[in-house]
């Protein structure tokens, strides 16, 4: 099992770790939502949990519940610019496809 941070992803999240003045690293996680039915989810972590599994990179933490494993190893963050648009991106490898507007995916 494993998940990952590009080096852009992993400055992001320290960056603002750093500015939020607290955190270990970031909880990635999916929930039901969207036209393809999950979606991801980010919050930032303060203490890692009995359930959780971590995953570091690039000086950067990922962490996941272990339940959420299935859906999500081999998945890399990445953090991209695209104009004048910024965001986290999902590189998921179980994903077998997205939703048009690119919020949602199914396994």
């Amino acid at each position: 099992m494993s998940l990952s941070l590009t080096e852009k992803a992993a400055n992001r999240v320290r960056h603002f770790l750093d500015k939020r003045g607290s955190g270990v690293g970031v909880r990635v996680g999916i929930k039901t939502s969207g036209c393809s039915g999950f979606s991801y989810t980010m919050d930032y972590v303060d203490e890692i949990g009995a359930d959780d599994e971590v995953f570091e990179s690039n000086g950067a933490k990922l962490i996941v519940e272990r339940k959420y494993l299935v859906f999500l190893d081999g998945m890399q963050l990445d953090y991209v610019r695209e104009g004048i648009n910024e965001a986290f991106k999902f590189i998921n490898p179980n994903a077998k496809s997205t939703c048009g507007c690119g919020e949602s995916f199914n396994v």
